[in-house]
């Protein structure tokens, strides 16, 4: 029998068999959880699901974003096949 040692993202469940992949999609859903927290904070009336949604959006996207707001918004019009969100289990 074989071990195999694997993480375990606290924030989704989601588990991983490597741990900088695991590190890096908790810093995601870290960072989701921010941009969500502050969407909330401006936007009066949004609900919680549409802010998780476009906080997880964000976050997913934060590199392609960072080079648009670097003089290159076009890059936000680049076709992607990963377009889909799954909701947070629980937004820490």
């Amino acid at each position: 029998m074989a071990v195999v040692a694997v993480w375990k993202c606290d924030r989704d469940g989601k588990m991983f068999e490597d741990k900088k992949a695991a590190e890096a999609h908790d810093k995601m859903l870290e960072l989701a959880a921010n941009i969500t927290d502050l969407i909330e904070r401006s936007v009066k009336g949004i609900s919680e699901e549409h802010s998780e949604a476009i906080g997880l959006l964000l976050a997913g996207k934060s590199e392609l974003l960072a080079k648009a707001c670097k003089g290159k918004p076009e890059a936000l019009l680049e076709e992607d096949d990963d377009a889909s969100v799954t909701p947070l289990v629980a937004n820490q």
